[in-house]
């Protein structure tokens, strides 16, 4: 794997000061939650939604299919090119969401099983390839990794891509997840080495 690659845009396909791996680590804070789907929903709401909105998983995989392959970056300086992700896209999450909102959506805040939370921008949460991934590698996604369920989002740092994930809570503005409460920036772009709060 090349370092020097570059990316369609003429950034470096490796974010300064991050390395290449080819194994993919497992950095979680707090043990790893068993996520039973048998009465387990994936809830929207907040700001500007008429009424919440929930999904069984079988009705959420429903929604629609989508594979991308795409390079992942974590703010403990490691990369992996060329993960390939299936799951629902972003945008056929959304086409459900936004026929019944009645104000503008600023940021979101992700909710996942275990407690955690991280926000994003309307405009990172809705980011083209974006998708809640069920499958990484054509496997489906182990619980150390974040299954049943994983909202990812690839151009920022892997914090951002919430493990178990189980809720969207629609914001007027953006706020400060978990992370983002604890030190680490509030939006973490890999290319502006966005890692820690000071450096907003």
């Amino acid at each position: 794997m090349s370092s020097e690659e570059m990316l369609d845009d003429g950034r470096a396909r490796l974010p300064s000061g991050q390395f290449l791996t080819t194994r993919f680590p497992v950095l979680t804070y707090g043990s790893t939650p068993v996520v039973e789907l048998d009465g387990w929903s994936f809830n929207v709401s907040g700001h500007g939604l008429a009424e919440p909105i929930e999904w069984t998983m079988e009705e959420f995989l429903t929604l629609g299919k989508h594979e991308t392959t795409r390079d992942f970056h974590c703010v403990t300086t490691w990369s992996r090119y060329d993960n390939a992700w299936r799951g629902v896209p972003i945008e056929a999450v959304w086409a459900q969401i936004n026929p019944h909102l009645t104000e503008e959506v600023g940021a979101v805040m992700l909710h996942c099983t275990c407690g955690y939370t991280t926000n994003l921008l309307i405009e990172d949460f809705l980011a083209s390839d974006n998708l809640f991934a069920t499958h990484h590698d054509g496997e489906p996604l182990t619980p150390d990794h974040g299954g049943p369920l994983r909202f990812v989002c690839h151009h920022l740092y892997a914090w951002k891509s919430a493990k178990w994930i189980d809720g969207i809570e629609l914001l007027d503005m953006d706020a400060r997840g978990f992370w983002e409460r604890n030190g680490y920036h509030k939006r973490g772009d890999p290319w502006g080495e966005e890692r820690y709060a000071y450096q907003e």
